[in-house]
């Protein structure tokens, strides 16, 4: 017979991934660096030009900074769909199958926000010579690190949503067992 899992497993792993994404999103809205560059010399004048890195400028961080805080939301949401099923005695199938299916929205948002800021990342501190595209991160370093720091953030709580997405659905398997005696 197998164990029970805890029934305060998935309330902490929401807590995490909450913190972890709520993080991720306030790290990268407030993502900004600000530098005086030489851009041209003109004799031996040099012409100086303020530059500044933030994260409205590309939408990909944008779109994750949206995806990271729509998770932050979802799982509060569903820590209160926790608690007041337990203090309202709440026995619905239907928050019971939507949460979990919710859950999975949330984890392909979350997927999608942290692979395109990812992606911006990596062309950020690489560049593209095909393109001509030239990297950033050697001008705007803590603008990048900060980034990272929040992309690492952003998968930890990817992680931890989709270790609560396997322990919802092992659980409502459970509630709903299969008929194994009609499936060939």
């Amino acid at each position: 017979m197998a164990k029970k899992p805890k029934v305060w497993v998935v309330p902490v792993l929401r807590v995490v991934a909450f913190f972890a994404t709520v993080a991720a999103a306030i790290v990268m809205a407030l993502n900004k660096q600000t530098k005086t560059m030489v851009v041209a010399t003109i004799g031996s004048t040099p012409i100086k030009a303020t530059l500044t890195a933030k994260f409205q400028h590309t939408p990909a961080f944008v779109f994750f900074v949206i995806a990271n805080a729509i998770a932050g939301v979802h799982n509060l949401f569903a820590l209160a769909v926790e608690f007041f099923r337990k203090k309202f005695n709440f026995k619905g199938l239907r928050l019971l199958i939507i949460v979990p299916i919710l859950d999975m929205m949330i984890v392909a948002l979350v997927s999608a926000g942290v692979s395109s800021a990812a992606f911006m990342g990596e062309l950020g501190r690489n560049g593209n010579s095909h393109a001509r595209w030239n990297k950033i991160c050697d001008k705007f370093d803590t603008f990048c690190d900060h980034g990272s720091g929040a992309i690492i953030a952003s998968l930890v709580g990817l992680l931890l949503l989709m270790i609560i997405n396997v322990i919802s659905i092992l659980n409502l398997r459970k509630l709903n067992p299969i008929d194994r005696s009609v499936v060939p």
